[in-house]
């Protein structure tokens, strides 16, 4: 059976659940909601998974906070023997307007850090991410108080529809492949 490994990036802790750098986690909880996925607390991570046709997708929550996300995620593909193209990581992207998906197999962590952590951890910017618009229609002055600050309400009555649509283009990528799924998904 083909596994896939789907990391969210987010900071553990109530302080931070409904932050917009939470977004990894966020998708992924509506995603293990979708497939009624228990969480477990493991090493290093909350970990659940799920099976669609004759494919296995292993999701998880680092609890190694957001810098150090490369930890849990190279654990964790070590342990479920998962190689490096079947791992996606979902994170916000300051730089995408709200909402906005684009998936990409390798590129620059562009100021991010947890995707700095991964990088830095496999030892290659070769790994597939999908990132989850969060930009602003003005540019915040304070970018690290934007992300860290809660969704607006406004925001927020937006989310469960892009949610939903990330779940989309994470199951497409297990089972259609990184190019299908960036053709289909990219820039909705």
């Amino acid at each position: 059976m083909n596994k896939f490994l789907i990391v969210g990036l987010g900071n553990i802790g109530s302080e931070y659940e409904n932050t917009r750098h939470n977004v990894g986690f966020r998708i992924l909880d509506l995603l293990a909601e979708t497939h009624t996925c228990t969480w477990e607390v493991k090493k290093l991570a909350s970990y659940t998974s799920f099976k669609k046709k004759g494919r296995q997708f292993v999701l998880i929550k680092p609890s190694t906070f957001m810098n150090r996300s490369g930890k849990a995620l190279r654990h964790w593909a070590l342990k479920e023997n998962i190689p490096l193209q079947n791992i996606l990581v979902l994170a916000d992207e300051l730089n995408l307007p709200f909402g906005t998906l684009r998936m990409k197999g390798k590129g620059s962590p562009a100021g991010h850090n947890g995707l700095k952590d991964i990088e830095s951890e496999l030892n290659t910017p070769h790994y597939a991410r999908l990132r989850f618009g969060i930009g602003a229609e003005t540019k915040p002055l304070d970018q690290v108080k934007f992300v860290l600050d809660p969704w607006t309400p406004q925001e927020e009555t937006l989310l469960p529809e892009r949610f939903k649509r990330c779940g989309e283009a994470i199951e497409s990528f297990g089972l259609q492949g990184l190019q299908n799924t960036m053709n289909q998904f990219n820039g909705t």
